[in-house]
């Protein structure tokens, strides 16, 4: 494991990570941007309620994406069985 440095609204945080540095750089970037979004409608809102705002917003980014993948593997499992009957 090492640690990555990372820029989230100009402070630094070392990320402990055995994940790929770029890939761990482009989390805090996206990290960075949805709480720029934030404070760019609500420049006063405490830091707090702003990372609590940008938590929902990427946890309802990530709920519809996967709400989105099981949509698709149920189509997918239906077109394979169907498929699967014109064959036999």
């Amino acid at each position: 494991m090492r640690s990555v440095e990372v820029q989230i609204l100009g402070q630094s945080y070392a990320i402990k990570t055995d994940e790929d540095e770029a890939y761990i750089k482009s989390l805090a970037g996206y990290i960075d941007e949805k709480l720029k979004e934030i404070y760019s409608v609500a420049p006063n809102i405490n830091q707090a309620k702003a990372t609590v705002m940008a938590a929902f917003g990427i946890a309802d980014e990530l709920f519809k994406i996967r709400m989105e993948q099981e949509n698709l593997d149920k189509m997918i499992e239906e077109k394979t069985r169907i498929l699967s009957g014109l064959l036999e």
